[in-house]
């Protein structure tokens, strides 16, 4: 099978981690297994200082988790390092990671594609083409990854909300000004501007970089401890009847394809409010 992540190192201390999942690029077991293979390196290589993750496909840079994937497989799986469920050990360890984790994000990140972006430690974004959100509360779930306690951090509270109670589309710009990305910028500039940015990070040194960066997370990351209880009330809530109804319907709709479903998602999980 092939592999979900296509990894290069374009220059001393800089990764580049390129997700390639046809037809959306949706999170599944696997997927989650690569990123769990790729953050074990991060986190023992002697000589990488950064790592970029970004998307062969311009429209989706991580859809949202797969939701006709083994329900029973996905929570199933071996605890990860940190002894949690292997999706939070994927967060909670990229986020920890000593090195400098960035997401470019050109396309849509929903649902657990969001969390992913969340837990790097940077995310620049595309003004025009880049939709961030976490849709779930439209289909009746919690959020398994806590993107709550992560949100509320970089937003406060009353945004935080808004962003998951909601459960709407937040296109580059917007995301930009409630702190959900770094910057929003123009498409034409965004790979160069990451790239260069990245490329400076590489340059310094890998101790300092990973020092500075623990003394910030210190002071910033949510206790690991948070992020269980997210994934016990996913569970719960995927398999009430009226989430799994809200479910189906959206994938009769189209849900999973590249069909107008998936590109206006914030629009289709909410009620026709003049039905």
């Amino acid at each position: 099978m092939p592999k979900q992540i296509q990894l290069q190192r374009p220059a001393p201390g800089l990764w580049r981690a390129t997700f390639d999942h046809p037809p959306i690029n949706l999170i599944d077991p696997d997927t989650i297994g690569e990123l769990a293979e790729l953050i074990g390196a991060l986190e023992t290589d002697p000589e990488v200082r950064v790592i970029v993750f970004d998307s062969a496909d311009p429209d989706f840079f991580l859809a949202h988790y797969d939701v006709l994937a083994d329900k029973a497989r996905t929570a199933a799986m071996t605890p990860g390092p940190t002894g949690m469920h292997p999706w939070l050990d994927v967060l909670v360890r990229i986020a920890r990671a000593p090195v400098a984790s960035i997401a470019m994000i050109r396309g849509r990140a929903r649902g657990a594609g969001s969390e992913f972006a969340l837990a790097c430690d940077m995310r620049f974004a595309s003004a025009e083409k880049a939709i961030l959100g976490q849709f779930e509360m439209g289909v009746g779930v919690v959020p398994g990854g806590n993107p709550m306690a992560r949100l509320a951090g970089l937003m406060g509270r009353g945004r935080a909300l808004e962003v998951v109670l909601g459960a709407d589309d937040f296109r580059g710009l917007l995301a930009e000004r409630y702190g959900y990305v770094n910057r929003a910028l123009p498409d034409a500039e965004l790979d160069a501007f990451v790239d260069r940015f990245a490329r400076r990070l590489a340059g310094f040194d890998k101790q300092a970089i990973a020092s500075a960066k623990k003394l910030v997370d210190a002071v910033s990351l949510p206790e690991d401890a948070v992020f269980p209880q997210a994934l016990a009330a996913y569970f719960e809530t995927v398999q009430r009847p009226a989430a799994r109804e809200r479910s189906a319907a959206l994938v009769r709709a189209g849900l999973q394809t590249r069909s107008p479903v998936e590109m206006e998602l914030g629009k289709y999980v909410a009620p026709d409010p003049s039905a």
